[in-house]
């Protein structure tokens, strides 16, 4: 009998244990991606670009063996099984609060036929990691102790000739993927992913620890999109951070941050909207029109703080922002516009190709102080410090801010602005105080 392999963020063929156990009833594998319509309504325009065009690759490689129908995964799923005689369904394990309600729905429309849930998009799935008494960490750095002593498994063996895969043309629920229209600055697919490790790996992995946190360079790896929708597993990449290479365990933390607030989300499903730490209920934020127009102003980047404008015009341009710059805009949206940060969150959900609710949410918590393990709330940061620290020479600005790309010092400018390039919108000393008093309040 054929078995059902639903693709979801695991757009991709190596490294893919639940093909591996589709593929091993000995039946063809029919493999398959339902356009969720929900998913479809909360995703920002460059997230589906990038899905469509990785979801074109993954039919590619298939030989063309890719059926995409659209609809409620707990009615199409099912019609699909039923109209192939599947003996299973296979998928790779989701731990968003909307995964596991969307998979409980399905589980039981499938009724006889069983939902088997092999793997998941992280080194080590939630829940797995937790204190000797049971219960989850709160604090990064031990669970980070504790992640590294239980490890992860080796790659999985599979690839496109892992499966005999069905021909989808007789099965009557499919739909023609949506065409990607305009370019990303990070190249789609499975492919690209993994050609863009290798490339990381090779030319900049040994430079990372020190020159990670430099907007003006390009020292990142942009592997985030492609690990937002498992275009790439971590495991293919981890197999490449052993001890020997310079730099490789500070990538590991990233990594291993990754599946910190993913445990967290789990742990904790309310968070992905609400206050982790609920005494930050009863913090005093802005409204009315004041606020709203501050918002806008931030969002364009127009703030008068060049470090903040060009990280959200970045945003806003190309659907990606450098992590140091992300911290220095939350950080400036929450402590010196005094805005809810679930205002910034959703902003960068709608704008970011790599767009991912447990590193996003949680994120800007942390810079909010609510969050687990999260900056003290003393600690607010000084945008134009931040700027002459971690863009020395201003290229990063200049590139993103072009109203002052003449201007010799762009951390200096004082009350000397090229038009039509903003003044600042608040006095930052002024809403430093104004932020530790609320914060203060709180006590």
């Amino acid at each position: 009998m054929p078995t059902l392999l639903w693709f979801r963020r695991d757009l991709r063929c190596h490294d893919h244990p639940a093909l591996l156990d589709a593929a091993q009833h000995d039946g063809d594998v029919l493999g398959c991606y339902v356009l969720d319509p929900r998913l479809t309504a909360s995703s920002g325009a460059r997230r589906l670009q990038y899905l469509h065009a990785a979801l074109h690759e993954l039919r590619d490689s298939l030989g063309g063996r890719l059926l995409v129908t659209r609809g409620r995964p707990e009615k199409r799923i099912p019609a699909v099984a039923h109209a192939i005689g599947a003996a299973s369904v296979h998928v790779s394990q989701d731990f968003s609060p909307f995964g596991r309600r969307r998979d409980d729905a399905v589980r039981a429309a499938l009724g006889d036929v069983p939902l088997c849930a092999t793997g998941s998009p992280y080194l080590v799935s939630p829940g797995r990691i937790t204190k000797p008494d049971g219960t989850p960490y709160q604090v990064f750095t031990p669970f980070f102790q504790a992640w590294r002593r239980h490890g992860w498994r080796p790659p999985a063996k599979s690839g496109p000739d892992s499966a005999r895969w069905m021909d989808p043309a007789a099965v009557p629920h499919g739909t023609e993927i949506p065409r990607a229209t305009g370019v990303l600055e990070v190249a789609p697919g499975e492919s690209a992913a993994r050609a863009q490790w290798v490339a990381f790996v090779r030319d900049d992995l040994a430079g990372y620890a020190t020159d990670r946190n430099r907007p003006d360079l390009d020292a990142t790896s942009r592997m985030s999109a492609h690990l937002k929708f498992g275009a790439i597993h971590p495991r293919t990449m981890a197999a490449d951070l052993d001890g020997r290479r310079t730099g490789a365990d500070a990538y590991l933390r990233e990594l291993a941050f990754r599946d910190f607030y993913a445990a967290v989300l789990h742990h904790w499903p309310d968070s992905a909207w609400w206050n982790w730490n609920r005494d930050f209920d009863a913090i005093e934020t802005d409204d009315g029109d004041d606020a709203k127009e501050a918002f806008e102003a931030w969002k364009a980047g127009m703030t008068g703080f060049p470090i903040v404008d060009a990280g959200m015009r970045q945003l806003v341009q190309t659907g990606f922002m450098h992590n140091r710059v992300r911290m220095i805009v939350a950080s400036f949206l929450v402590k010196d516009l005094h805005l809810p940060w679930q205002w910034g969150a959703r902003w960068f959900l709608d704008q970011l190709v790599d767009g991912d609710m447990a590193n996003n949410q949680h994120g800007w918590q942390w810079a909010a102080g609510c969050g687990t393990d999260a900056a003290p709330y003393f600690r607010v940061f000084n945008p134009t410090l931040q700027g002459a620290k971690f863009d020395p020479d201003g290229a990063y600005i200049r590139r993103w801010v072009p109203e002052l790309a003449h201007v010799d010092d762009v951390h200096k400018l004082d009350g000397s602005r090229p038009a039509p390039y903003p003044q600042p919108i608040v006095d930052h000393s002024q809403e430093r105080l104004e932020a530790l008093r609320r914060y203060r309040a709180l006590s």
